[in-house]
């Protein structure tokens, strides 16, 4: 309006423009409004969508990942199971082959142990004071005499008479060792009763034996003594007859 009515004036002075122009910019009679587009223009929408197709969607791509494809296998898993095979098939026989080794070692010292034991079970206490290296050479040296002795017999018995020499010097000589050494037989040979009963025979008779010939060395000392005695009378009595 007040551009409608300085058209209608004539003009004024430029200090009289100046000044309705600042009246008009400071102090509107109306507002100025911009036009708007349609409505139907463009639709608003909201900042955050609905996003349930795009997680379907997702869901979906994992699952099919996650199913095995009913394709053949490719080489390199036909490779990768052979693999497997070999490698199962090498780690049971080397578990194989070391339970083996172990129950050999454990055999090997269980009969070092055994041994061992045994061989201290043979030597005789300290307090019998026996001791063993003289009485094995004397031993020996028993051995290789009936052995000479023997020699133009047959030979029965010359394997047999340096054996029973061998062994009474031992008996002489080591007698406790001697018997340990018989237990220790004893022992092995009542595993077989065949050679066990032929033992015991074998042992009685020796004993039977012995028995007689103690019992006939006895006899024979008393006919002896009885006979020395008789000849001692015998002469004292001629003595005296001389006197």
């Amino acid at each position: 309006m007040a551009f409608r009515y300085l058209a209608r004036r004539r003009p004024t002075s430029p200090l009289a423009i100046g000044a309705l122009t600042a009246g008009v910019l400071l102090f509107p009679q109306s507002t100025l409004r911009a036009e708007e587009p349609p409505h139907d223009h463009f639709s608003r929408k909201p900042i955050y969508e609905d996003l349930t197709p795009l997680r379907q969607a997702t869901k979906s791509k994992i699952k099919s990942s996650e199913e095995p494809s009913p394709s053949s296998p490719t080489p390199t898993d036909r490779l990768a199971g052979q693999i497997r095979h070999v490698r199962l098939f090498i780690h049971a026989h080397f578990v194989a082959a070391e339970d083996r080794i172990n129950a050999f070692m454990s055999s090997v010292l269980h009969q070092e142990r055994a041994f061992t034991q045994t061989i201290a079970s043979l030597v005789p206490p300290p307090e019998t004071h026996e001791r063993i290296m003289p009485g094995a050479l004397y031993v020996l040296v028993a051995a290789m005499a009936g052995s000479i002795i023997s020699r133009n017999r047959n030979i029965l018995l010359r394997a047999t008479v340096p054996v029973a020499v061998g062994i009474g010097a031992a008996w002489v000589v080591l007698p406790v060792t001697s018997r340990n050494v018989g237990d220790l037989i004893w022992t092995y040979e009542e595993k077989a009763p065949v050679i066990a009963l032929n033992h015991l025979r074998i042992r009685g008779a020796v004993e039977e034996s012995w028995r007689q010939a103690k019992i006939r060395g006895e006899a024979t000392k008393k006919w002896s003594d009885e006979m020395v005695k008789g000849s001692r009378e015998a002469i004292e009595g001629w003595v005296r007859k001389e006197k």
